[in-house]
């Protein structure tokens, strides 16, 4: 795939010149990881910029129970790493690919000897890491008070506006998801998962295709987000 082309599709790099976006491309390198392979793990000190060019990352949280949790999902074009780039604070997450994987990586030093260069790049910067911000609130604010339904419902939702198709009768998250993914996403147990992603099918609110996921009706699964429709519930005390 063009590095050029996937970093376009960054909402950082997006935003700059064509020369200046040939510029940091150059200064980019590549590194393959398969299927389960670290990236970077919880506690190494930060010195790449991350960007995935083909293939896609989970960012994801170890417990000291051993459960996993994801906290993002990346594909082509998204950036990762860089708030302990700015802070040089040991990673807080691990990075791991959920495929074979090709990652763009930009050393700490040529990154911002780059932004000597391009002051203005800086204010991209800020702008992407308060987007992260909000979505990392969003997340931690489901996790700690929404029930198992809005929490992949919000999950579902949040993927089909990132990686969403719109196809006739719906979106097509564009995107491999097994239920153990959907559970670590939502910090749930994969039988929790299962028990809901069956309600929503058999509320015809979404049908699996082919290893993926069409939402039928997202409207109705905003209002389960929102808590507004209320789908069988679990059993008493269960909350995932």
């Amino acid at each position: 795939m063009d590095r050029l082309q996937v970093l376009k599709k960054s909402l950082f790099f997006s935003s700059l010149s064509e020369p200046t976006l040939r510029e940091i491309s150059r200064l980019f390198t590549e590194e393959k990881y398969d299927r389960e392979d670290y990236i970077y793990f919880e506690g190494d000190l930060p010195e790449w910029l991350h960007v995935v060019l083909e293939g896609r990352v989970k960012l994801l949280k170890h417990s000291d129970t051993g459960k996993d949790i994801i906290l993002q999902v990346f594909t082509p074009g998204d950036m990762f790493g860089e708030v302990s780039l700015f802070d040089r604070k040991p990673y807080a997450s691990s990075a791991q690919a959920m495929e074979p994987s090709t990652i763009l990586k930009l050393s700490r030093k040529d990154f911002f000897l780059f932004v000597g260069r391009h002051p203005f790049v800086s204010n991209e910067m800020i702008i992407d890491l308060g987007r992260q911000l909000r979505e990392a609130h969003a997340t931690i604010k489901s996790l700690a008070v929404d029930r198992v339904e809005q929490r992949i419902a919000h999950i579902l939702l949040k993927l089909a506006d990132k990686v969403g198709v719109s196809e006739k009768g719906g979106i097509m998250i564009n995107l491999p998801l097994t239920r153990q993914d959907l559970a670590d996403m939502a910090g749930t147990t994969v039988e929790t998962a299962i028990r809901v992603m069956s309600r929503f099918t058999k509320s015809k609110l979404i049908k699996p295709a082919n290893g993926k996921i069409f939402l039928l009706h997202p409207q109705a699964l905003q209002r389960v987000l929102e808590g507004k429709d209320d789908l069988e519930s679990p059993p008493s005390g269960q909350r995932g």
